[in-house]
Parts: structure tokens; C-alpha cells; sequence
């Protein structure tokens, strides 16, 4: 791989990383970025999602742009909201919080928005928000248990990942599957194009 095509992650989400894999590219490193990522007072779910994805693009780019290896990279960051209307979900840790969300998120309809952010070999930054509308079944007390009880919740945005058990909650969705996954390949891979990666560098055998 040549040095303009070397992708930098600057997450650690193994879904992230599945993702681009999917889609044919595969970063050459990953640089998780360990940011505060607590919502300023009254920050609505889309500015959120725009700050912490710029934060973690720019910050593994500092780390990067005078090294003899890593300098001129393309670097790209990602950050996924959960929304009910603009109360936003924490990633839930705690079973507390991951049962009082899924509660919230029954029967109703929520948001989910990422922040992509890519910063190319010149230092120029691009970003885009994207937004999906998903709307859940009502959920039995029953359901929420057995959910807790997976695990699967665990530092998820919103308390839950689609692409696993809670994919039988969802009744419709309105936008982008790989969204609410954590990173819209569509969008993400506009972008790369744009600033001259060759996304199709990985889709030949061999």
C-alpha cells in the first residue's frame, strides 16, 4: 500500500473496522482516541455527534503529522448518537442505564446520528452528519430482561446493536442500515473518493 493510501481509524470499534472491511478497505492502524465525550449543556444530538468525530480526527492527526510513518495519512473518525428527540442516550456501561434506554426507546420511534470526519494527507478536513430514523416494537418486560441478560448492550450507543439480537426489535427504519451499525459506508466512502483514496484498491483477489 502506498504511503497516500494508508487509512488511519481513529477508533478501536471492531463493528467500525468490519464495516470498511466490508466495503473492500482496511485501515492500516488503529488509533482509538480516549476523549470526554460528556454532551455540553443543551448540545444537541447532531452537534455532538459533528464535535466528537472532529475531536477524534484532529487529535489523532496531531499525533501523527510529524511522523516520518504516519504523516501524510488519511485519517478517519466516527461518533455515534442515539437520540429520543434531543435527550440523548449514553453508551450504556451500566445495566441501569442500559435498562432505563431500552425502556425509553419501546414502541417509539428514535434517531440515531453519526458524525464522520476525515482529515486528508494535506490537513483538510471534511465532515458530514448523517441521520436514520428507527422506530422499535414495544418490548415486553421479558424482552428487556433477556436483552440485559446478552451483554450485547455493553457500551453500545443507545444500548443496543442492530446488527445483533436488537436488529428483531426494529419495525422500520427510515435512512442508513450501516449508520446505526456505526459508520455509513455510503457517505464514508463519498468522502474518501473525493479526497483522492482509491476505495477499489482492496476489491481485487490476490
Amino acid at each position: 500500500m502506498e504511503l497516500r493510501q494508508k487509512l488511519i481509524l481513529a477508533s478501536g470499534s471492531p463493528r467500525r473496522v468490519d464495516l470498511l472491511k466490508q466495503a473492500g478497505i482496511e485501515p492500516a492502524r488503529l488509533m482509538p482516541m480516549d476523549l470526554d465525550e460528556t454532551p455540553k449543556k443543551s448540545e444537541h444530538p447532531r452537534s455532538l455527534a459533528r464535535r466528537l468525530s472532529a475531536d477524534k480526527a484532529n487529535a489523532a492527526y496531531q499525533q501523527v503529522r510529524k511522523d516520518l510513518t504516519w504523516g501524510g495519512s488519511y485519517i478517519l473518525a466516527a461518533d455515534t448518537v442515539v437520540a429520543v428527540g434531543r435527550r440523548i442516550l449514553p453508551k450504556a456501561e451500566l445495566m441501569q442505564e442500559a435498562s432505563s434506554a431500552l425502556h425509553l426507546l419501546s414502541g417509539r420511534s428514535h434517531w440515531v446520528f453519526t458524525g464522520v470526519c476525515l482529515i486528508g494527507p494535506d490537513g483538510k478536513q471534511r465532515q458530514k452528519i448523517v441521520e436514520t430514523k428507527v422506530r422499535f416494537k414495544r418490548l415486553s418486560g421479558y424482552d428487556i430482561e433477556c436483552y440485559l441478560a446478552s451483554g450485547e448492550w455493553r457500551g453500545k450507543a443507545g444500548a443496543y446493536a442492530i446488527q445483533g439480537i436488537a436488529g428483531s426489535f426494529v419495525q422500520k427504519i427510515v435512512g442508513s442500515y450501516t449508520n446505526v451499525v456505526g459508520l455509513p459506508l455510503f457517505e464514508t466512502l463519498q468522502m474518501l473518493s473525493g479526497e483522492g483514496y482509491d476505495v477499489h484498491t482492496g476489491w481485487t483477489e490476490g
